[in-house]
């Protein structure tokens, strides 16, 4: 999902927060509700009561606007619509529930913005449940966070359709058009619960893309059956094919049985690359944890050699040291080496985002905590719904996205010279 940057407001700009708030105001506000003993948070604290009084001033102001004269002003005594007092309304917002009184007009024309007639949470309530889902809270825990920390009584019902409100959202995110070309793709799957008759272990299928403009793009997700396998991946690659992805210079995957095959039959000029980390990871699950250290240390050798022939002479020191202790490890690196070698055939700037998969493992990681905290889930959708949540939540003051296209800056000059003609930047950076 890729985001674009908001530019701050100067403090100093008219019309800005900053400006609109009175420092020293706040200050004797403050020194007031601490002389009088009244907390900030919490039930009938500094920041509700302020509240309350912001909402219903907002409210006296529409009501005004609406009538055309102020409150107690005469102009209101000559016969035509006026106000008719007001009607109490329990509104649930960020610091806790804050009872309003709502002024009414007599022919019931009064329709207030500030307040929307049957609203009962303000957006930003809906947007801290969100938030609270996106971390793998179920309603159940939401609900009782939201009455132990603000007071507020929202149901477990009511949470889901706040919830529920952004599959149509995802929808759109997920049937999306793609840009046309992407330096890389790099592709992974992790494994959720989901309760189908019984619990199951299913596959989510995650692709992430770096555009030739240097963002991220979170492609989409997709939940599978079963194992994750090949002849899913060829579906969800001809999805992205048919999405607007016309070309793609590298795909870094795992080493899939059979998924080389399917992604060159999308993109036939499509080099893949064996991920490094999974090839690491892989080493590792054949080895005693005392030694990962030391493998570790003796396998950087290989994927940081400056040429093929290089890394096979490192891997050669590397078998000979480990070879007759773990022979699977071995073996595992000889039936991955042809898709393991294409990247030491490019410049530095470019291996090293390659086998560097922060693209991907940053955010499996985020997902994979949203997923833990939940356990399983009671459809497929559920199961999708709490990973999008989490997905919209990522970097939301885009310092992430700044630090990202500078990482990536070198990396994308390099691909722009190396594949000349299918690398073409859209925007000045």
């Amino acid at each position: 999902m890729s985001t674009t940057e908001e530019q701050p407001q100067e403090p100093d700009q008219p019309g800005s927060v900053q400006a609109s708030v009175d420092p020293e105001l706040v200050r004797q506000l403050a020194q007031r509700a601490a002389d009088d003993g009244v907390e900030l948070l919490g039930p009938d604290g500094l920041l509700q009561q302020l509240t309350k009084q912001v909402l219903e001033t907002g409210l006296e102001v529409e009501m005004s606007e609406h009538l055309g004269y102020d409150k107690h002003e005469p102009a209101g005594r000559n016969g035509d619509n006026s106000r008719n007092g007001t009607r109490s309304k329990t509104v649930t917002t960020e610091v806790g529930p804050v009872e309003l009184e709502v002024p009414r007009d007599r022919d019931g024309s009064f329709v207030p913005k500030t307040i929307r007639k049957r609203q009962r949470r303000l957006h930003g309530v809906d947007e801290m449940v969100l938030s609270l889902a996106a971390k793998g809270l179920t309603t159940g825990e939401i609900s009782a966070h939201l009455a132990d920390v603000y007071g507020a009584e929202v149901s477990r019902d009511t949470i889901s359709k706040i919830t529920d409100r952004v599959v149509e959202e995802m929808s759109a995110w997920q049937d999306r058009p793609l840009d046309r070309v992407y330096p890389v793709i790099f592709i992974d799957a992790l494994v959720v619960k989901v309760r189908d008759g019984q619990v199951t272990n299913r596959p989510v299928y995650t692709a992430v893309g770096v555009t030739v403009d240097g963002e991220r793009d979170i492609l989409g997700l997709w939940i599978g059956t079963g194992g994750e396998g090949a002849k899913f991946w060829l579906q969800v690659l001809t999805e992205i094919k048919n999405r607007g992805v016309e070309d793609v210079c590298f795909v870094v995957c795992d080493g899939l049985k059979g998924l080389p095959q399917a992604i060159e039959s999308i993109w036939s000029l499509a080099i893949v690359q064996t991920c490094v980390i999974h090839l690491i990871r892989n080493t590792f699950r054949l080895a005693s944890r005392k030694y990962w250290d030391a493998m570790a240390k003796d396998l950087r050798p290989v994927y940081t050699a400056a040429t093929e022939q290089a890394a096979k002479e490192r891997f050669g020191e590397f078998a000979e040291q480990w070879g007759d202790r773990y022979p699977a490890i071995v073996r595992l690196w000889q039936n991955s080496w042809s898709e393991f070698v294409p990247f030491l055939d490019y410049s530095p700037e470019i291996r090293r985002v390659l086998y560097s998969t922060n693209a991907i493992e940053s955010l499996n990681a985020r997902l994979r905590r949203s997923v833990k905290a939940r356990g399983h889930f009671p459809t497929e959708q559920a199961a999708l719904k709490c990973l999008y949540l989490a997905i919209r939540s990522l970097d939301p003051t885009g310092t992430g996205r700044r630090k990202w296209m500078i990482r990536w800056k070198p990396a994308l000059n390099a691909f722009a010279i190396t594949f000349e003609g299918r690398i073409i930047p859209t925007t000045d950076q």
